[in-house]
């Protein structure tokens, strides 16, 4: 018997004894499809939670910014039971296709056209990590870092 006979016969008795469970090996394949490696990444510079105002229903909204060389990204987050609302906008202005990546979600399932001012809107995102896809109209893309709503 050699090395990789050896190491087969390893990998085969600890596949019935201690397999790696399904959701485990779900995450890890999900993780290789979040990746986005000609984009250029816009991490967290700023984040304030709001107030909420008196009198007004509902939770606070909170700020983000997120900053890469040559653009910025600024979004409200609102509560919306479950789900959160996000708003925000491009810097300089941009039209993009704006996509949410979420563990919960199928690629592109959470979807949204940027205007030609660069404002968004994404309805009913889950709470979770989330991370946003920018991909301009002149070919180029912005991921920002992942944060939890």
């Amino acid at each position: 018997m050699n090395d990789d006979e050896l190491m087969a016969e390893v990998r085969d008795a600890f596949g019935v004894l201690d397999p790696v469970p399904e959701n485990v090996l779900a995450a890890a394949r999900a993780s290789i499809a979040w990746r986005a490696p000609a984009a250029t990444l816009a991490e967290l510079t700023h984040d304030r939670a709001g107030r909420p105002a008196a009198g007004v229903r509902g939770g606070a909204a909170r700020t983000l910014t997120f900053t890469c060389p040559g653009s910025t990204v600024e979004i409200e987050v609102s509560p919306d039971g479950r789900h959160r609302e996000i708003t925000g906008r491009l810097v300089p202005s941009a039209a993009a296709l704006v996509q949410v990546r979420h563990r919960d979600l199928p690629e592109g399932g959470v979807t949204a056209r940027a205007e030609p001012a660069g404002l968004f809107c994404l309805p009913r995102v889950p709470a979770g990590l989330v991370s946003l896809t920018f991909r301009l109209d002149d070919g180029t893309s912005i991921v920002t870092s992942w944060i939890r709503l």
